[in-house]
């Protein structure tokens, strides 16, 4: 079962606050200073700050254009933050 979108909507990276978009069996914080991922096992989101990984700036990148997220703003067309 994915994780649920009004959960999705409430969740938000608990080391930036940004909102987090699902890519494969990851929450991807959508914000450009941390670019954590935190592992979905389970079902269950591990939101452990020290459990996440700091993704690498390209493959970050990718994963924001992939859900269309303007890094640091937003979904595209949105007209950010």
């Amino acid at each position: 079962m994915p994780i649920d979108p009004e959960l999705l909507e409430i969740l938000r990276c608990p080391d930036s606050h940004a909102p987090l978009v699902v890519d494969g069996e990851w929450l991807v914080s959508t914000a450009p200073a941390t670019r954590r991922r935190y592992q979905v096992q389970d079902d269950i989101p591990n939101m452990i700050i020290e459990d996440a990984e700091v993704m690498e700036e390209e493959a970050w990148i990718a994963v924001m254009k992939t859900h269309g997220v303007v890094p640091g703003g937003g979904p595209e067309g949105s007209g950010g933050t």
